[in-house]
């Protein structure tokens, strides 16, 4: 980071020097100086430290997450915490189901939602997607009166981590289905927090980029959650494991591999 901070600041004091010998010491007419000249041109005189562009920069988007994990208290106070957990994933630009309903309420592109999920007041969510979004371990207030919660998709979720892992015990008499694939802060730690969910029956550890060793840790998954389904999909396995007794190694070499708990 300092270094090319180093090198924009050093490009800015060249730029005007450049543009003060042009005006100075030169009465032939020259060509206009390029986009990037200018830019930087503009920047040399209007800033003095061009880290205070990235920090700006950091601070409206850590405001963005901070604003779309609000915590609904009023909209629960007032609607209940169906009706503000329903809001929240909406928000969020999810979709959700209502236990023992077949119909689910999404977001469209534009974040615009059918608000017929006002009805259900007093139904609780059974099936919950939010793979995506901005989902963080914060915004996941909004969903601990879910204690019917079934299935839970956060794939692709750059800011669910370890310590999102470590609060979803909340839901462990109910969680059966969990999806965590492509969420590139998730590590072995907080996978190591899932032995909770003892009700588990499926989980989607697909493509993390922070597992050195995901095949292993597939089978150490369902080494903690003995009835659970674990899926690796995209990671090759490679490992001699002898103490799998009569599990061959053949069987865990396929490119995608999908372990289960036939061992």
């Amino acid at each position: 980071m300092a270094a090319p901070l180093m090198l924009m600041r050093r490009s800015c004091r060249q730029v005007t020097l450049l543009a003060a010998a042009a005006r100075y010491r030169s009465s032939i007419p020259v060509a206009p100086p390029s986009l990037q000249s200018r830019l930087l041109l503009f920047l040399s005189q209007r800033f003095h430290d061009i880290e205070t562009i990235l920090s700006w920069s950091s601070w409206f988007k850590n405001r963005g997450i901070r604003q779309k994990n609000f915590f609904y208290g009023y909209t629960q106070q007032n609607y209940g915490d169906n009706i503000a957990a329903a809001y929240y994933i909406l928000s969020l630009k999810g979709g959700f189901r209502f236990a023992g309903q077949s119909e689910w309420f999404r977001s469209d592109r534009r974040g615009k939602f059918n608000w017929d999920f006002m009805n259900h007041r007093d139904t609780s969510i059974e099936e919950v997607d939010v793979s995506n979004t901005l989902i963080n371990y914060t915004g996941l207030e909004n969903l601990v009166k879910q204690r019917g919660l079934r299935t839970l998709s956060v794939s692709g979720c750059a800011e669910v981590d370890d310590w999102f892992l470590s609060r979803l015990h909340i839901f462990q008499d109910t969680l059966e289905e969990l999806d965590i694939s492509n969420c590139p802060r998730i590590s072995v730690g907080g996978l190591a927090a899932l032995q909770k969910l003892r009700g588990l029956r499926r989980l989607d550890v697909s493509s993390l980029p922070r597992l050195q060793n995901p095949g292993l840790i597939a089978i150490l998954l369902e080494e903690m959650l003995p009835h659970c389904h674990v899926t690796a999909v995209g990671n090759t396995l490679s490992l001699s494991l002898p103490w799998l007794g009569s599990c061959t190694q053949d069987s865990l070499r396929p490119q995608y591999v999908t372990t289960s708990s036939s061992c």
